[in-house]
């Protein structure tokens, strides 16, 4: 299966709906927990919520995107574990971002460039792992409630005060969304829909064009 290249058309978000949906997100993700009551409420609903997500090899959907100055895009998503996912933008929206297991990189295609950064220094790192082990050393804060049960995961050795919040259903253990704040406070948030698991994925689907990136830099 090969990725589609023509998205969902999306309306435009609004800057106050988008700050309405950065309160929610922050409400929901923000409890206030020592890492001791973090991993003591992360061993019980929360890691079975978290073995459901990675037990998941792959899927395929589509998603929204809302970034931290209140835009908003759109297009398909293909994930692939361990390490592997892509995110195919709807036009005007000439970016892909790729990640292959080691890598991830963000290209655009109008200007032909590419940023390229080690997938293990990277919040992504946590979301496509074959486990994610809420030990007290990741979990940054854990929140439980009846429709919802929110994931703050972190590792300050690997990616300083960047943060992956992860947002599940808690009858389903669907993931809903997860948001990355990066070190300047700014958040990502990606909302996920009509998702298909255990699909079957080419691995052209996640190749990284390592020649033309690597062609772009010698220039």
């Amino acid at each position: 299966m090969t990725p589609s290249e023509n998205g969902r058309a999306t309306g435009t978000l609004t800057r106050r709906s988008f700050t309405c949906l950065m309160a929610f997100t922050l409400a929901a993700g923000l409890s206030v927990l020592s890492p001791v009551e973090a991993s003591a409420q992360a061993s019980a609903t929360a890691q079975k919520i978290a073995d459901h997500f990675s037990s998941v090899k792959t899927m395929m959907g589509e998603f929204v995107q809302f970034g931290p100055r209140g835009e908003q895009t759109g297009g398909k998503f293909f994930i692939d574990r361990p390490g592997k996912i892509r995110f195919n933008y709807e036009d005007p929206s000439p970016m892909r971002v790729i990640a292959d297991g080691k890598s991830v990189v963000i290209g655009n295609r109008k200007l032909k460039t590419w940023d390229i950064y080690p997938l293990s220094k990277t919040p992504l790192n946590l979301l496509l792992g074959n486990k994610i082990d809420l030990s007290a050393k990741m979990v940054r804060n854990v929140k439980e409630e009846a429709d919802l049960t929110t994931i703050v995961l972190g590792d300050r050795n690997m990616f300083g005060d960047s943060t992956i919040t992860m947002m599940f259903d808690p009858k389903t253990y669907d993931l809903r969304q997860w948001t990355i704040t990066d070190a300047q406070g700014k958040d990502t948030s990606v909302m996920i829909f009509n998702v298909k698991t255990g699909v079957p994925l080419d691995d052209k689907v996640f190749s990284i064009p390592y020649d033309e990136i690597r062609n772009r830099g010698s220039k």
